[in-house]
C-alpha cells in the first residue's frame, strides 16, 4: 500500500497545482467531464494493467476501439437492431478478440507484442473497410435512448462511466489481490517457467489476462463511442492503448512483469487525464499530448528500474 499512497500524494499534489494555474479546473462542467473520462480511461487501463502484470503488453485497445464503434452504429442506426442484441454482439465479438490473442500468445507462445500489433493493423482495416471509411455515429439515440443515457448520463450528479468504474475496479480488486487466481497472474508475471513447475496452468492464466483485457476494452469502447457520437474508422481511438499501458505504468505496474495493483491503476488512469486537463487549461497545444505521453511512460520506467535497483 506504500506505493500506493505515495501515488495518491502525487495526484492531490498535481490537482492541487493545476487548479491553482487555473481555476476552471474546480468549475462544475469541467470536473464532471474530467471525472467522465477517467471512468472511460480507467476501465480499459485496468485490463491493460493486468495484462502488463503477466509481463505482457496489448497493442490492440485503441483499434478495437474503432472496430467496436463502427459495428455498433451499423448494428443501432442502420440495421435498427435493439440495443441489447447490439451491445451483447459487440461485446461478444472482444471477447473472441480476446480469446483469440491468447490462445496464440499461451498456446503458440508467439511473443505479445506481435499478436497485439498485427491486432492493431487488422481490426483498424476491418473498421475502415465495414464503414467505407466514413465517419459514423449514433444521431439523437432514436430507439436506444437508454443506452446513450448509460454511456453519457449521470447518477446522483455523478457520470455513469465513474460509476461503472468503480463497480469494474471493485471486482477487478477482488479478483487480482483477494484471489488464488490473481496470485498465480503475479506469479506467472514473476518467472513463468517457476509458476509452471510449481502447478499453475500458465496457459489459462494467460489466456484469461487477454480475454479480460478484450472485454474491458469492449466495455470502455461503448461509452467511449457514445461520449465522441462520431466514430471516424481511421482516428477513433487512435494511439489509446498508449494510455492505458501509461496508466498502468504510472500506476506502479511494472513493464517487468508481477507487480501492479488495481488501485494503483486507477490513480495512474486519474492522474493522466489531469495531466491531459492541465494541457487543456493552460493552452499548451494538443500535438504535445503525446510528447507528454511519451515522458509520463519513460518516467515509470525509468522509476520502477531505480526502485527495483534499490531492493536488491
Amino acid at each position: 500500500m506504500k506505493k500506493e499512497k505515495g501515488i495518491f500524494i502525487i495526484f492531490i499534489v498535481l490537482c492541487s497545482v493545476v487548479s491553482i494555474g487555473n481555476p476552471n479546473f474546480l468549475s462544475a462542467a469541467n470536473l464532471q467531464n474530467t471525472t467522465r473520462l477517467i471512468g472511460i480511461f480507467g476501465i480499459f487501463s485496468i485490463g491493460s494493467g493486468i495484462v502488463i502484470i503477466t509481463r505482457g503488453i496489448d497493442l490492440s485497445v485503441g483499434s478495437i476501439f474503432a472496430l467496436e464503434g463502427v459495428l455498433l452504429s451499423m448494428l443501432l442506426v442502420s440495421q435498427k437492431i435493439a440495443w441489447p442484441i447490439a451491445v451483447m454482439t459487440v461485446l461478444l465479438l472482444t471477447l473472441a478478440i480476446g480469446w483469440c490473442h491468447g490462445i496464440m500468445i499461451s498456446k503458440l507462445k508467439i511473443q505479445p507484442f506481435i499478436i497485439t500489433l498485427c491486432g492493431l493493423l487488422v481490426y483498424r482495416g476491418l473498421a475502415r473497410f465495414f464503414s467505407n471509411d466514413i465517419t459514423m455515429g449514433f444521431g439523437y439515440g432514436e430507439g436506444f435512448t437508454a443506452l446513450q443515457r448509460l454511456a453519457t448520463g449521470n447518477l446522483f450528479g455523478v457520470p455513469s462511466p465513474f460509476i461503472l468504474l468503480l463497480v469494474v475496479g471493485a471486482a477487478a480488486w477482488v479478483f487480482l489481490h483477494r484471489s488464488v487466481y490473481g496470485r498465480y497472474l503475479f506469479a506467472v508475471g514473476q518467472n513463468e517457467e517457476a509458476a509452471f513447475f510449481s502447478g499453475i496452468n500458465v496457459k489459462r492464466m494467460l489466456l484469461a489476462a487477454y480475454i479480460i483485457s478484450a472485454l474491458l476494452a469492449g466495455i470502455a469502447g461503448i461509452l467511449l463511442a457514445f461520449y465522441t457520437n462520431a466514430i471516424a474508422p481511421s482516428s477513433h481511438g487512435n494511439f489509446y492503448e498508449l494510455y492505458g499501458i501509461a496508466a498502468a505504468v504510472l500506476g506502479g505496474c511494472s513493464l517487468r512483469g508481477g507487480e501492479g495493483s488495481i488501485i494503483g491503476i486507477v490513480l495512474g488512469a486519474a492522474m493522466l487525464q489531469v495531466i491531459q486537463n492541465l494541457v487543456n487549461l493552460l493552452g499548451i497545444p494538443s500535438s504535445l499530448n503525446f510528447a507528454v505521453m511519451g515522458v509520463v511512460i519513460l518516467t515509470g520506467v525509468l522509476a520502477d528500474k531505480f526502485i527495483r535497483r534499490n531492493k536488491y
